[in-house]
């Protein structure tokens, strides 16, 4: 079986493929009504969300499969002390195939570990959502009919951003990419994110801190918000929360043909005036997860037969991860495990003790 932890799991070429087929069931939806028919998809959602969730239910269900789960750890035995790894083992038990969101960096991969069933990372912490990502690509490909030659603005929390470092992962490896990374000091894209993405000759970037200077090149603007969760200095977060917000008065001087996206939900990041402005795809966008989800779903149940547990990362009594996000800090009996001085859960650069 396969999992997908990362968006990088996935080739090129397998993002081609998924998105042909999240095409094809948006032409042809009576086609994929029953082919899950007989199978389970468990919803692990150790925080809040609506649209990962909800989409992920839709898309079980328009295939024809059924779902279980819960949506807040106050509702697993989580709140009783369980690990993640003991939830995991015994939903596998129950279900085809797991979608799982957690607030920590890692448990996918902790997850996969252990599971019998293949895991898919719905978003752990301030890490990756792949899932997030595919919804992105698919959006871009239909708006503009190639992921290669374009001009992306990334805007907000880049820090934090989960969906921030899941797409630049993914069109880092798509032809003459150029990101614009629009950011304050304080929610700047991490060094870890550019050292393993960002250098490469595929694709080059720029840190600005002004959306407004950044707006005329742009052929996609990717808006985020300052995510309250995410922050332990909450004046801090009352500091940066209105740090950029978008407006008409903003986008006058912007491409005709440019793509507004948010992952969503958004508070005040764009203003509602954007909403009815024809480059706005954001609900559009939310609207795309339920297919992508679909064919992702689909390819995961047909990889039976591989093994995918990321088995790799070394024991190492010498050093430690200090990273307060990642899961190895609160999980009890977890391996902490590390390769090429990283911890191998949150890609986190590895400290001796």
């Amino acid at each position: 079986m396969r999992n997908l932890i990362d968006i990088l799991d996935f080739s090129v070429e397998e993002i081609d493929e998924l998105i042909a087929v999240a095409n094809d069931i948006i032409d042809d939806p009576e086609k994929y009504r029953d082919v899950c028919h007989g199978k389970i998809l468990g919803t692990l959602f150790f925080e809040p969300s609506t649209r990962t969730r909800l989409s992920f239910t839709s898309a079980m269900m328009s295939l024809g499969g059924q779902v279980l789960g819960f949506d807040n750890a106050a509702s697993s035995s989580t709140s009783k002390g369980e690990t993640v790894q003991d939830t995991v083992r015994m939903v596998s038990a129950y279900t085809d195939i797991i979608a799982m969101r957690h607030p920590k960096e890692g448990a996918p991969i902790a997850a996969s570990r252990v599971a019998t069933v293949p895991i898919i990372n719905a978003g752990d912490g301030g890490h990756f959502h792949p899932t997030q990502t595919m919804t992105d690509l698919i959006t871009i490909k239909r708006k503009f009919g190639r992921l290669d030659n374009l001009t992306v603005g990334i805007c907000g929390d880049l820090k934090y951003g989960r969906t921030v470092h899941s797409l630049i992962a993914a069109m880092s490896r798509y032809e003459n990419v150029k990101f614009v990374l629009i950011a304050p000091d304080e929610l700047a894209l991490p060094d870890y994110v550019k050292d393993e993405f960002l250098a490469k000759d595929t694709s080059s970037y720029v840190e600005i801190k002004s959306l407004e200077e950044a707006i005329p090149s742009l052929d996609i603007l990717y808006m985020t918000r300052v995510q309250e969760e995410r922050f332990h200095d909450k004046a801090q977060y009352e500091k940066l929360k209105d740090s950029y917000i978008l407006n008409l008065s903003k986008l006058k001087f912007a491409k005709p043909t440019l793509s507004i996206l948010h992952p969503l939900p958004r508070v005040n990041e764009i203003n509602v005036d954007v909403d009815d402005d024809p480059r706005a795809h954001y609900f559009e966008q939310a609207a795309n997860g339920r297919y992508i989800r679909m064919a992702i779903i689909l390819k995961l149940l047909g990889t039976k037969g591989i093994e995918d547990r990321r088995n790799d990362g070394l024991e190492d009594d010498t050093l430690e991860c200090r990273n307060p996000h990642c899961l190895t800090l609160t999980e009890r009996g977890i391996k902490k495990l590390f390769k090429d001085g990283k911890c191998i859960y949150c890609d986190q650069t590895a400290h001796k003790k």
